[in-house]
C-alpha cells in the first residue's frame, strides 16, 4: 500500500482528515522495509552519456571576457553543494541573462551551457531547464554589455 506521486501530490497519515474521516492508527508499529523490486521501480532513470556542449565566442579581449564568465558560472553551479545546486544554476543563468541581454553572449549558447551544468551537477533535466529560463528573464532586465 505504497502510493508515490509525482509533484503535487499528497500523504495522508494518521492525524489527516478526508470527507470528514479521521485516519487513526490501528496497528503502531514500524514500517516495513521497502521491497527491492519496488525501489528499483521507484529508482530515477540513470542519465545518458552526458557530451560536452562547445560554444563558439569568438576571439579578443570581448570573447575572453565572456569566455571567462561562463567557465565560471558554469563552475558555480558544478562545485554547488548539494541543496544549493537550483539556487547557484539561478544565480548564473542571472548573470548570463545579464550578457545576453546586452548582446555579448547568444541566448541558446547560455541556454545549452547551463542546463548540461545543471544536469551534470545532479539536477533533472525539467528542473534544470525552468531555473535556467527564469534566470535568463530575470537576468534581461538588467543588461550588461562588455567593453572592447
Amino acid at each position: 500500500m505504497v502510493d508515490t506521486r509525482a509533484q503535487g501530490g499528497y500523504v495522508v497519515a494518521a492525524g489527516s482528515t478526508v470527507n470528514h474521516r479521521p485516519y487513526t492508527v490501528d496497528l503502531d508499529t514500524g514500517p516495513a522495509p521497502l521491497p527491492a523490486w519496488l525501489a528499483g521501480l521507484l529508482a530515477p532513470t540513470p542519465l545518458p552519456p552526458q557530451r560536452p556542449v562547445v560554444v563558439d565566442l569568438g576571439t579578443g579581449r570581448a570573447a575572453g571576457y565572456v569566455r571567462a564568465a561562463v567557465a565560471r558560472e558554469a563552475e558555480r553551479v558544478a562545485t554547488a553543494a548539494s541543496g544549493e545546486r537550483n539556487r547557484a544554476l539561478y544565480i548564473a543563468a542571472v548573470a548570463l541573462g545579464q550578457l545576453v541581454a546586452g548582446g555579448a553572449l547568444g541566448e541558446d549558447d547560455a541556454q545549452s551551457v547551463l542546463e548540461q551544468a545543471g544536469v551534470t551537477a545532479g539536477l533533472r533535466s525539467a528542473e534544470a531547464y525552468r531555473t535556467v529560463r527564469s534566470g535568463l528573464t530575470a537576468g534581461s532586465r538588467r543588461p550588461r554589455t562588455v567593453a572592447a
